[in-house]
């Protein structure tokens, strides 16, 4: 007990501790794991580069929280409050993966393979089947080009620290400017569409461990049922899938294959990776200006947590510890920075969870106890141990619970006239799920078969409508919610600004990786295709349309009132 009398630590803190610990070791083998099974990234590169400075951010991150608890505590007499729980941000996990650093790997990649005479990656992968020399140029490939995608890793996650760091003066506005739906609706759209959804063609993998251990997960997280014992429930869904895990390996029924040999690539992970360390000599910088085409998403994941920051801020208050929102925000900004300099590639947020883990007993040890397992994972270096032995079926449902709470949250905090609003973001996220799943299976297609003249055009619109998913679903949920509430003119900024966004790339982007442009670019045939052009135009004076129609709507039923409250929406269809 300290001075101020703050009880800081209760036994309710180990149940909060297994909680927050293991939503974090899911997101690193997240990280470690989709890299390599989705785009060959190498697994001791990812665990010697990339996994100490990630793990860095949270051990910053909650130890400052956990230095906030003390003084909150200190400062309004309390004896029982919860510090802010913060860890890996799983929504901008998967964005990071899937549309910054998967895509920067492949590209590079490509890239070396055609400079060494090789049609592809794939054609190299197979020669290098036969030979020990082209297995080592293929090598030397894959580090090349994971040393280049590390560096926009750290580049991006410096600029969403810094982007943190500044809106952290201006959280209070932006929170007043937007509408929770536009805010939370893509949150939303990515929790359910990637996070929930991919994590189970890990669990068909192994569908008994899989989906035992989700079972656990929906009694015990979503249907907060207390195990004898008071035993944690996010443990228990790992113990119980692990357990099932090694039973049936050990039986030999279907499952033969253990985890330290489910890579084509030997990974000897070791104690105190100095790897790392390279991110010291700032060369790494030098790749800004190969981060600038993924800033369209880079920049809304960041204003993303920043709002999320805020619903935990507005979170924790409804539960009784009223902390200052700019300092939690800034915490996060520097958690993240501290992230990036270090080598992390992932940026870290406060968790929505706060009042569930202040009902589980939790006070302050527990973000204690996270910032040094967690920060001793990345450095000391366990987490490759954990990463090879604990099958990711066992512990991937926690992210589909992760997935399906932020889901719930957004539509339990956002006015029920606007649940239209959340639906609406869902549908560029659909479409960005569909490019994702198959667009390696499009690109391998005959361009010369009679299937493929047919999907030129669809793909090409899926594609655009795909681009920049972010920012589309901030910007329909937006006008959807204005519009529902009668305030056509707002409605109707929300439209232009997307008009704006699309001549920029920044939505729709038609270009190969989502990659933005200036209006100039659009002319250079260089750079845009016939097809390209007219996809964007149209986009943009779709939007200008509706922008018109808004105003013109503002102008004539100017009389109307606005609509402020659900009962008044209600009203309506009585």
């Amino acid at each position: 007990m300290g001075k101020s009398g703050y009880k800081w630590a209760q036994t309710g803190d180990i149940n909060a501790f297994f909680g927050l610990m293991l939503d974090n070791i899911a997101g690193m083998l997240l990280l470690v794991s989709l890299m390599y099974s989705v785009f060959q990234f190498p697994v001791d590169f990812s665990l010697r580069y990339m996994v100490p400075g990630t793990a860095i951010g949270v051990l910053v991150g909650d130890l400052l929280f956990f230095v906030l608890a003390f003084w909150y505590a200190k400062r309004t007499g309390k004896e029982n409050v919860t510090a802010m729980p913060l860890g890996l941000d799983t929504p901008s996990t998967f964005g990071m993966i899937f549309l910054v650093l998967g895509p920067a790997f492949a590209s590079k990649t490509a890239a070396l393979a055609k400079a060494a005479g090789y049609e592809s990656m794939e054609a190299l992968r197979k020669a290098a089947e036969g030979s020990t020399e082209v297995a080592t140029q293929l090598a030397q490939i894959n580090t090349e080009a994971a040393l280049n995608t590390w560096h926009i890793g750290m580049c991006a996650i410096l600029i969403s620290g810094i982007i943190k760091f500044v809106m952290s003066f201006f959280s209070g506005y932006i929170h007043r400017l937007v509408p929770r739906a536009g805010l939370l609706g893509s949150l939303a759209a990515i929790a359910l569409v990637l996070i929930a959804f991919s994590p189970l063609a890990e669990l068909s993998k192994m569908p008994i461990v899989g989906y035992a251990s989700l079972a656990m997960v929906l009694v015990t997280l979503i249907g907060r049922q207390k195990l004898p014992g008071n035993f944690p429930g996010a443990l228990a869904a790992v113990v119980v899938g692990t357990g099932l895990y090694y039973l049936l390996l050990g039986i030999g029924n279907g499952i033969d294959v253990p985890l330290v040999e489910s890579t084509s690539e030997s990974i000897k992970p070791q104690f105190f990776p100095t790897e790392w360390m390279q991110a010291f000599t700032f060369q790494w910088l030098g790749k800004l200006d190969e981060t600038i085409p993924y800033l369209g998403y880079v920049i809304p994941f960041a204003v993303a947590t920043v709002i999320g920051g805020i619903d935990c801020s507005e979170s924790a208050a409804s539960a009784g510890d009223a902390f200052h929102t700019p300092t939690v925000i800034g915490i996060e900004a520097i958690a993240t920075l501290a992230a990036s300099v270090c080598g992390g590639v992932i940026q870290s947020t406060p968790y929505i969870g706060h009042p569930a883990y202040k009902a589980m007993g939790g006070r302050a040890a527990y973000t204690l106890m996270t910032a040094l397992f967690i920060g001793g994972a990345g450095l000391i270096g366990y987490f490759g141990f954990l990463f090879l032995y604990i099958p990711k079926a066992a512990v991937f449902p926690i992210l589909i619970f992760i997935g399906i709470e932020i889901t719930a949250q957004s539509f339990h905090v956002t006015p029920k006239r606007h649940y239209a609003a959340i639906a609406m973001a869902c549908l560029p996220a659909i479409a960005k799920l569909l490019t994702l799943a198959l667009g390696d299976y499009v690109a391998a297609m005959d361009p010369n078969h009679f299937m493929a003249q047919q999907l030129e055009s669809r793909w090409l619109f899926a594609n655009v409508l795909a681009g920049g998913f972010i920012f589309t679903s901030v910007i329909w949920a937006s006008a959807t919610a204005k519009m529902i509430d009668r305030r056509y003119t707002s409605a109707g900024l929300y439209l232009l600004l997307g008009a704006l966004l699309t001549l920029h790339g920044v939505m729709h982007s038609p270009l190969p990786g989502d990659r933005m442009f200036w209006v100039v670019d659009m002319t250079n045939e260089k750079v845009f295709s016939h097809e390209q052009f007219m996809a964007s135009v149209n986009f943009a004076i779709a939007y200008a349309v509706m922008a018109a129609l808004m105003f013109a709507l503002a102008f004539m039923l100017r009389n109307e009132k606005p609509i402020d409250t659900d009962e008044q929406y209600d009203a309506l269809v009585e």
